[in-house]
């Protein structure tokens, strides 16, 4: 089988070509792909087939897909941007008749999230294609917050707008390995899988997580919205990012991104990985 994994060069990309290869894919039946190939020297040292993916270069495209059987389409990371980008993709799968999995967004075809809107369209798009697919609505990454951990350490407070809204993350790892056992597998043709951590958690709960693992007293300072945005323009902020972070923090106030239905746990086969399992790995690194 030849499995194609787009943005390669990234945390999620290059740990679902890990998992793949722990669960006993041969080396030279993956290909990895980025824009910039030569940061994959590692994956290729081991006997990846590397090649230059760019979403906006259709010839790229052409040429890694060439005998793809799947492909992995991680969603980009150009906010505005990802539609045509992904259609490109979805389009050139199409030549080859690959089935094709997606990581989307959780609930994206009915959920208010500020990430929804383009994932529904790719979504859409998918289902228009004709193609055998699959759909990863992965919820947030554990890792989203390593730099709030590190900056409430050295605070002594996190700074948020998120109320009670809980967060049903788990750290990429899992979600990486949740993308190769659908890779590695026909069950899962035609799903859309809502992918998250078993245990939501709250800013109460990560700040007593962070005093457990760490020893230093960290406390949350819930905000408004608009106090939010005004205390993040006032620490240099451009106005797009702040508005974009104070956005989402009103979608966790809202539960969008609470939901757990143990789908993740199932795929893997174990519990997802923990809050308090990330922190510690964290601070001990």
């Amino acid at each position: 089988m030849s499995i194609v994994v787009t943005g390669a060069t990234g945390h999620l990309g290059r740990q679902v070509i890990e998992q793949l290869l722990a669960r006993g894919a041969t080396a030279s039946d993956i290909l990895a792909g980025g824009r910039n190939p030569a940061a994959l020297q590692d994956l290729a040292d081991l006997g990846v087939r590397t090649a230059r993916i760019d979403y906006e270069d259709p010839a790229t495209l052409d040429a890694a897909f060439a005998d793809a059987e799947k492909i992995l389409l991680i969603s980009g990371s150009e906010v505005g941007r990802r539609v045509p980008q992904h259609a490109a993709v979805i389009d050139a799968a199409g030549k080859v008749d690959a089935t094709l999995v997606y990581t989307s967004a959780p609930g994206a075809s009915t959920s208010a999230l500020v990430l929804a809107p383009e994932h529904k369209a790719t979504e859409e798009l998918l289902d228009a294609s004709g193609l055998t697919h699959t759909v990863l609505r992965n919820s947030w990454y554990t890792e989203n917050y390593d730099e709030t951990i590190q900056q409430g350490i050295t605070t002594g407070a996190l700074l948020t707008s998120t109320g009670d809204g809980r967060i049903a993350s788990a750290p990429r790892r899992d979600y990486a390995e949740a993308a190769a056992v659908v890779l590695l597998s026909e069950e899962h043709n035609g799903a859309v899988l809502e992918l998250s951590g078993d245990h939501p958690w709250n800013f109460e709960e990560l700040a007593a997580t962070i005093t457990e693992v760490s020893g230093r007293e960290v406390r949350v300072d819930q905000l408004s919205t608009e106090d939010h945005l005004a205390a993040l323009l006032s620490f240099g902020l451009d106005e797009g990012t702040a508005g974009f972070v104070t956005a989402l923090d009103a979608n966790i106030r809202d539960g969008l991104l609470a939901g757990a239905d143990g789908t993740l746990s199932r795929l893997l086969g174990r519990p997802t990985t923990t809050l308090h399992q990330h922190v510690r790995t964290l601070l001990a690194e």
